[in-house]
């Protein structure tokens, strides 16, 4: 039995787990924990699969109403679940319902109609793709950079639940369309596939409030404790840590920079394109504070990145 009040603790068995809440086996397999578990406990399960055991908790509570805590989360482990839930939506999931939606308008009389039904839906998924991509792309992505002590630029993070309730929505929209205005007998099919867009539309509401309510929360602690740590910072300390706070590729960079380099130039000799040396550079910028490749050189001479006679000054 599972307390109401406490939830899921790491001593409760997986099965309980499940038959507490059947809802959260998406979260199972979004957290890429193996099924066969047996009797196994949460904290053995986790362990077992290299999960961090108290996001998966503060997940499966969350999603179950009981108490929760933002502060346990770890923010990789938790957007490795995001990420994964991404590609379920986009890779499994939708593309599903559009094949049974296939089957099932095939069998009507209005096809002009019909295909009308598949353009919406294809319409849906295309926004859905393009709202998830550009989490993955731009808000993961600036977490990432956060975790890897970069400090906090332009956040992405006021913006990122603003499409969150039309998406869902949108589904359910699509869903009453059918069952209300689409005259069809032998239904089967289509009672099929609106079961699935019903799962599909609770399974989409449940995803974004976990990153309305955990995500968000636990990456706006983070970008505090940085805005914090660089107020508390003694004076002098940034310009003194500016080197080691660049990574390998963005010191290669400023080496590059500093021999008088071009973008062009330094994206052919490390191989990369000329966007990721922009996207670099603006980066470098932001940390150093230094916006010229005249100051990024003196810069690069000042902390032992290039020899003085490599300075095309000399």
């Amino acid at each position: 039995m599972i307390d109401s009040r406490q939830g899921f603790t790491p001593g409760t068995k997986m099965r309980d787990l499940i038959r507490h809440n059947n809802h959260l086996l998406p979260v199972i397999s979004r957290f890429d924990i193996a099924f066969g578990f047996g009797d196994s406990t949460v904290r053995d399960v986790c362990r077992d699969n290299n999960v961090d055991t108290d996001t998966f908790l503060n997940v499966c509570n969350f999603l179950s109403g009981h108490t929760y805590e933002v502060a346990d989360i770890s923010l990789p482990s938790l957007m490795g679940y995001l990420r994964h839930a991404h590609s379920s939506f986009l890779e499994v999931t939708l593309p599903k319902i559009r094949l049974h939606l296939l089957e099932a308008v095939n069998h009507a009389a209005t096809d002009r109609v019909a295909l009308l039904f598949i353009k919406f839906f294809d319409d849906y998924v295309a926004e859905v793709r393009r709202h998830m991509e550009h989490e993955n792309e731009v808000s993961f992505k600036y977490v990432d950079a956060l975790l890897a002590g970069e400090p906090v630029t332009a956040s992405p993070m006021p913006e990122f639940s603003v499409n969150h309730p039309a998406l869902a929505a949108k589904l359910n929209e699509l869903k009453d369309i059918f069952i209300y205005h689409y005259k069809q007998r032998d239904n089967d099919r289509l009672s099929a596939a609106l079961f699935d867009i019903m799962v599909c539309e609770r399974d989409l509401t449940n995803h974004f409030e976990v990153e309305n309510e955990l995500f968000v929360p636990a990456v706006h602690a983070l970008e505090e404790t940085r805005r914090a740590a660089a107020a508390s910072a003694p004076a002098g300390a940034a310009a003194e840590s500016d080197a080691t706070a660049l990574s390998p590729r963005e010191k290669d960079i400023v080496r590059l920079v500093a021999q008088g380099k071009g973008n062009k130039e330094i994206a052919d000799r490390l191989r990369i394109s000329t966007h990721t040396v922009a996207t670099h550079r603006r980066n470098i910028s932001s940390k150093l504070d230094i916006h010229s490749g005249a100051g990024l050189t003196i810069y690069a001479i000042i902390n032992g990145l290039v020899d003085l006679p490599d300075s095309p000054n000399q």
